[in-house]
């Protein structure tokens, strides 16, 4: 499991004062707001930050942090992502799962096929869609409780039941 989930990517600096826009890849956006610290995912490492204020705008959410006071010192930060240690995440309900523990794990049907893997999650309007395969082809799941019958985070298995017509989409 990961240490750290990602909760925004950093899109610009805002201002002169060493302010970023962020755009939010976290179902609450509201959840900048009672985040005191955070990580930012450089090339040369991670940064560890104290989050100074927190403001929203639009779709975005503009942060600024305790390390950088200037437009030059966040410039560099464009495309970082903003991290969260798991213990600062938010708590999730019955069923839910961090993306993050869902990318990798094995995925076999009910019936003991093994489609792949889970390479990726969708997020759309209705439910959420996995994306799974190998090499030679994928498979859109909807994350509903007729297709995900088992998920073991611990055991890196996820068991699925394919509706009729999926394969063929």
């Amino acid at each position: 499991m990961e240490d750290f989930l990602q909760v925004g990517v950093i899109l610009r600096p805002h201002g002169l004062k060493g302010a970023v826009k962020v755009y939010p890849t976290t179902d609450d956006v509201k959840r900048f707001s009672d985040l005191k610290e955070a990580v930012i995912e450089t090339k040369k490492g991670n940064i560890p930050v104290k989050i100074r204020s927190v403001q929203y705008f639009k779709d975005q959410v503009i942060l600024s942090f305790d390390k950088f006071l200037t437009i030059e010192e966040v410039e560099p930060l464009k495309k970082c992502p903003v991290l969260v240690s798991r213990k600062d995440a938010v708590p999730l309900g019955e069923d839910e799962f961090y993306i993050a523990d869902l990318i990798g794990l094995s995925v076999i049907t009910d019936e003991g096929e093994k489609l792949g893997s889970l390479k990726d999650v969708m997020v759309t309007g209705a439910n959420d869609v996995y994306v799974v395969g190998d090499e030679a082809s994928e498979i859109l799941i909807p994350a509903i409780h007729e297709c995900i019958l088992d998920v073991d985070i611990e055991g890196g298995v996820m068991k699925v039941h394919l509706l009729p017509g999926l394969r063929n989409l």
